[in-house]
């Protein structure tokens, strides 16, 4: 009987065009009155296999002081129409709008691009929940329940966070992942977060090292159960579901996660450090930057292949605790490539990330006040890996030996790492 009145209620609603509002038992919790359950899945499909919500956050930066932002994937052709349905602490009761699908415009071609669902919460409705559905009407006990973050505002508990996305295929590279790991640290991160898709048994142990010491987040990203993640960034180069294993949806999730718990996020891959050349810090770095170019929230720096292919000793390579462990390190590393004329040289950034609505990889889409690219007399990231540029002769590379400033301290981190983990069993 109970079912009956709650899809009378909903009918007429919908007819009337009134909001929708059902009344529920006051034994009933918010959480029980508008859905069998509250999701803590990382990625939750809906029931149109369409639509993939990632997580709602509370922003009221753009529109007004009740929009929610729902960060999502979709089919940028078959989705045409979602709804928001909030489960209101006010009378307890649901209430439904719908909701704008702003699909971000980096989508490379692919089906499935990230996407940004704004709803307007109802007046005085003051939801801490809310299901997202195909339809204004229907029930809402079967809908995955999600909790909307960044109500709460409280001071920051980091200065810079590092958001890695999309670790994958069985990441392995054990010492150039410590040395990066080490590396923010002393350049001044207090947070690491990544997104993890899958990695080698030792690279798990060494992150249970970190998680331990409380500097590294790991976010479950298993993408390949829903889509068919590309190994590329381009839909031409590979014909898949979305690109890169979803990277642009988690460089977004990391920056509205840290919304209010960080100073400022940095957004690269776990094979490039952003590394300062006339400061010693991140925190000195951002500083100066900021008092030079006051209302500057997003700092682009160039990318710098540092090739894999030229290797120099330096004393580095005998380190006896160092010689059993897969992967390459980054000391030995110290030649980079030229730019490319007439070519796109990617930039990596370090944002405030109260001042971004949208990000790519490379640039922020969408964004408040300004940006800046940051003079490579100033910093560039130190990318480690395979030669990009095939063709160049060994005698075109630039040797540059910024990384070796760090070199004792980097030496001491790693080796105190390695004797508190276990990575031969």
């Amino acid at each position: 009987m109970s079912s009956l009145l709650l899809a009378v209620s909903f009918l007429l609603g919908f007819l009337y065009n009134k909001p929708l509002r059902t009344q529920f038992p006051e034994w009933r919790s918010p959480c029980a009155c508008c859905g069998s359950r509250l999701t803590t899945d990382t990625i939750t499909p809906l029931g149109d296999n369409r639509t993939f919500i990632i997580s709602p956050y509370f922003d009221n930066r753009v529109h007004n002081k009740s929009a929610v932002r729902i960060l999502s994937i979709i089919h940028h052709e078959e989705v045409k129409q979602l709804y928001c349905w909030f489960c209101c602490t006010v009378n307890n009761s649901v209430e439904v709008s719908k909701a704008e699908i702003d699909i971000h415009t980096d989508r490379f071609g692919f089906p499935y691009g990230t996407t940004d669902l704004v709803c307007m919460e109802p007046p005085d409705c003051h939801a801490k929940y809310l299901s997202v559905h195909t339809s204004p009407s229907g029930n809402m006990i079967q809908l995955p329940l999600f909790q909307i973050q960044n109500q709460d505002v409280k001071p920051f508990s980091a200065n810079f966070t590092v958001c890695i996305s999309t670790m994958y295929r069985n990441y392995n590279n054990v010492l150039q992942f410590i040395q990066t790991m080490e590396m923010y640290q002393i350049l001044g991160v207090q947070r690491v977060m990544i997104y993890l898709n899958d990695c080698s048994s030792q690279v798990e142990k060494v992150m249970q090292y970190y998680i331990a010491e409380g500097v590294l987040e790991v976010i479950p990203w298993p993408i390949q159960r829903y889509l068919r993640p590309a190994r590329s960034w381009r839909y031409s180069k590979d014909a898949k579901d979305i690109g890169y294993y979803g990277q642009m949806t988690t460089l977004n999730d990391c920056i509205y996660r840290n919304m209010y718990r960080t100073k400022f996020v940095l957004l690269n891959d776990i094979d490039e450090i952003i590394l300062p050349l006339k400061h010693q810090t991140w925190d000195s770095m951002v500083e100066s930057l900021q008092q030079q170019n006051p209302g500057v929230g997003i700092f682009l720096i160039e990318n710098h292949i540092f090739s894999q292919t030229v290797a120099t000793d330096g004393n580095f390579s005998n380190i006896s605790s160092w010689k059993s462990l897969s992967g390459f390190n980054i000391l030995q590393y110290v030649h980079r490539e030229p730019n490319r004329a007439n070519y796109f040289n990617p930039r990596k950034m370090i944002v405030d990330p109260r001042k971004v609505i949208q990000t790519s990889v490379h640039e922020v889409l969408e964004h408040i006040g300004g940006s800046m690219k940051v003079s490579v007399k100033t910093a560039l990231v130190y990318h480690c890996r395979r030669r990009l540029q095939k063709k160049l002769p060994k005698t075109s590379l630039i040797e540059d030996k910024t990384i070796w400033r760090y070199n004792a301290s980097l030496i001491r981190n790693v080796n105190k790492v390695l004797s508190q983990i276990d990575l031969q069993s």
